[in-house]
């Protein structure tokens, strides 16, 4: 199915199962842990050994030699596999280096060494007979200091975008506002944080591999690893049915699922290869850091006449950029512009995806801007924001958003939050020890449209069952798929079995990218519309005069039961949706306004969230329930940037040394206050046949900010510098008289 123009009414807009907060079909599962993760999949392999990866102890240079014949003589070792004893293999999609193989050493924690033994003890500690011999070079691991050196970059993911993006004249008019802004920002180096470490089961059957591992996108998955060993995409099959979390960091492929193949290959049995936490922190993805400058120029009645970011990035040489300029482009008028992004060489893990890539730390320096300029003009914040809305591309004017309510978004969240109780005089609102402030942030993330596949079997019993190969990170995917399936079959979300995560299904999108739910669903609407075909066809309907619904297929005065079509056999539907160019006419993005609530101690600094708030126009919400779960974990994830998450690098060695989960702070459930969520009701017709379009990263965008400009409300102290911590704050806080 191709979708080319903008939908019309369908089948989902009966809203009968779509649209209702049913809960979770996979919850069960979860909750009595009998869910199979990649590590535990006992079902599938007999026997297997265990893989300890080894990293490198440099953060630059080359491995010269590494004497691994203690390693292989210790008990219980079958084999250990050396990067020397191999070319580098190719790099997977979407990434920068070779995960194993060859000398060069560009990273901390590379892998240089895997050791294969009976149980994961025998090769965990084999592991630390591995020596390894290195010559290294000194580590360009500080942002700032190589800031310089930096050379433009365009954005990998916005093509139409030039490195250095000019509309007007930036530099005359930002001269000439009579209000003006000037301020530089930084945002850490972060990492996901999940709780399933990167884990892989690995066997092979007569040339054939099959992966039991923990990957968002399984497609990406599949082709990286036919790549990286030489085989026909046809011989590679990759299996993830359950993630535990991902964030971006499990897009792509890394080292556990390759070195898990070529373990297995060695020993001739299955290997299980997980990521020790500290490599997730040093071998795998990260939100790469950022130094920004903006520039904001406004009239004296808040009108913004020009709008200057400048973003500078550190990744690998030839790496990805972090796009933080990406939401100033589309967020706000102005009609003179100067966009720029740099990107610094840096020797640490490579940056890539993670949680609304771009727009998360964008946002968290635009949005203190436009609060700090609000306050300069004396403007309140939301106003200044409504004032600012535009409805079109400021680069292509004709080119207009398919559905655009952010401001809508504004006014209903600051009625809801109470935003006139607040005092806009920053420090005045205390209770007791406790600074009060109150503070608020627009949130903007594209919405991304992906071809993506499904099948749907109609059995003799009347059951319906969804295959395809698209995965649930704990989204809820299972179930806005069952939902889709009963609503277009017209049967209850019980009758419908819902298989994910196989590569032998048809391909999907994927999760990631807030894409998943939106192109899922709908690559399972156009398959859906196959299968219907095919019920009326041996029914003896009229496909586009049949309804279906109560369990059976009626037109005019004729009702037969949906299980009759398949007496003689079950029936199947199968197709893809993929996408025309109503991009080119249409921006398509979500959008949200962020408040938060904040209490500040004035004798330690210490700041607590009191309560939050979210406003969302995402389009059609295909399940409140799950997508509320999405939005609050969002503004969960959004405190940690706030407040407390940083990768911490020793610059003399170019590693994180904060690299488990005791050390990286992330917030606890002390840490989080009352959460609330308002979804506006606005399908999108342009999006997709679903009208819907995605929320998991849209709850995230914004929120750091809001929790910022709330502190500042709170103490007048403005902090530019996450996170924002009370180191940073003490020696200017309020007296405490």
């Amino acid at each position: 199915m191709r979708f080319e123009t903008p939908a019309g009414p369908n089948a989902v807009d009966r809203s009968t199962v779509v649209g209702r907060p049913v809960r979770r079909i996979d919850g069960p599962r979860k909750v009595t842990g009998t869910a199979p993760y990649a590590y535990e999949r006992h079902d599938v392999v007999a026997d297997p050994a265990y893989g300890w990866i080894v990293g490198a102890t440099i953060a630059r240079g080359r491995v010269v030699r590494v004497d691994a014949a203690a390693a292989r003589a210790a008990p219980g070792v079958l084999a250990v596999l050396t990067t020397l004893e191999r070319d580098a293999l190719p790099p997977g999609l979407r990434t920068t280096l070779p995960l194993f193989g060859g000398a060069q050493v560009r990273h901390y924690h590379q892998a240089v060494a895997l050791v294969v033994a009976e149980t994961f003890e025998a090769a965990r500690a084999a592991a630390h007979l591995v020596a390894a011999e290195y010559e290294a070079a000194s580590p360009r691991c500080d942002l700032a200091a190589e800031a310089a050196g930096a050379e433009p970059v365009a954005d990998r993911d916005g093509p139409d975008y030039p490195a250095v993006d000019r509309i007007g004249d930036f530099e005359a008019a930002f001269a000439a506002a009579p209000v003006r802004l000037d301020a530089h920002y930084s945002t850490p180096d972060q990492t996901h944080a999940m709780m399933e470490p990167h884990a892989t089961t690995a066997a092979w059957t007569d040339g054939r591999l099959t992966v039991w591992t923990s990957a968002q996108v399984i497609a990406w998955h599949r082709g990286s690893l036919a790549q990286a060993l030489g085989l026909p995409k046809e011989d590679v099959r990759v299996e993830s049915p359950f993630i535990g979390g991902g964030f971006g960091s499990k897009l792509l492929v890394r080292a556990d699922a390759l070195l898990a193949a070529l373990g297995a290959a060695a020993v001739g049995r299955p290997v299980k290869v997980a990521l020790q936490r500290p490599l997730i922190a040093n071998h795998g993805t990260r939100r790469a850091g950022t130094i920004q400058r903006i520039r904001l120029g406004a009239t004296r009645d808040g009108r913004l006449t020009a709008i200057g970011h400048q973003s500078v990035n550190g990744n690998l040489a030839g790496a990805f950029a972090e796009a933080a300029v990406a939401p100033t482009r589309l967020l706000y008028g102005a009609p003179n512009r100067d966009l720029s992004m740099r990107l610094a060489t840096l020797d640490l893990a490579e940056g890539n995806d993670m949680r609304a890539p771009g727009e998360a730390p964008g946002l968290m320096a635009l949005e203190i801007a436009m609060d700090e300029l609000a306050e300069t003009l004396g403007i309140d914040p939301v106003a200044l924001r409504i004032l600012n809305d535009t409805q079109v591309d400021p680069r292509k004017p004709g080119r207009r958003f398919s559905e655009r309510h952010l401001v809508e978004c504004l006014r209903v969240g600051a009625d809801r939050f109470g935003w006139a109780r607040r005092n806009p005089v920053p420090g005045a609102v205390r209770d007791g020890r406790w600074l009060v402030g109150m503070g608020m942030a627009a949130g903007f993330r594209l919405n991304l449209p992906f071809p993506s596949g499904a099948r749907i079997r109609l059995a003799r019993d009347g059951r319906l069952t969804v295959e395809t190969d698209m995965t649930d990170i704990g989204t809820g995917t299972s179930t806005i798929l069952a939902q889709t399936a009963a609503e277009m079959m017209g049967v209850p979300v019980e009758a419908v079995t819902v298989r994910l995560g196989d590569s032998d299904f048809p391909e999907a999108a994927g999760s990631g990218g807030q894409f998943g739910a939106n192109n899922a669903t709908s690559g399972l609407y156009a398959a859906c519309l196959k299968l219907r075909e095919a019920v009326a066809a041996r029914l003896g309907f009229d496909a586009g005069a049949a309804e279906f619904a109560g369990g059976a297929v009626t037109a005019g005065t004729r009702s037969v039961p949906l299980a009759e079509a398949a007496k003689d056999g079950p029936l199947v539907g199968e197709d893809r949706i993929t996408y025309g160019d109503l991009d080119k006419d249409y921006v398509q993005a979500t959008f949200g306004a962020q408040f938060a609530e904040v209490a500040v101690n004035r004798f330690t600094g210490e700041t607590r969230v009191r309560r939050m708030l979210a406003a969302i126009d995402a389009g059609r919400v295909l399940n409140p329930l799950t997508a509320r779960s999405q939005v609050i974990g969002a503004m969960t994830m959004g405190v940690g940037a706030a407040l407390m998450e940083a990768l911490a690098v020793d610059k003399r060695h170019g590693f994180f040394v904060n690299h488990d989960l005791g050390g990286y702070e992330v917030p606890v459930h002390a840490d989080i206050p009352h959460q609330e969520v308002i979804f506006l009701d606005h399908p999108d017709a342009v999006s997709s046949p679903m009208k819907a379009k995605g929320i998991g990263e849209i709850g995230l965008c914004g929120v750091a900010a809001a929790v910022a400009n709330a502190v500042y409300n709170a103490t007048g102290i403005r902090v530019r510098d996450y996170p924002v911590t009370l180191d940073k704050m003490l020696d200017r806080m309020p007296g405490a008289a």
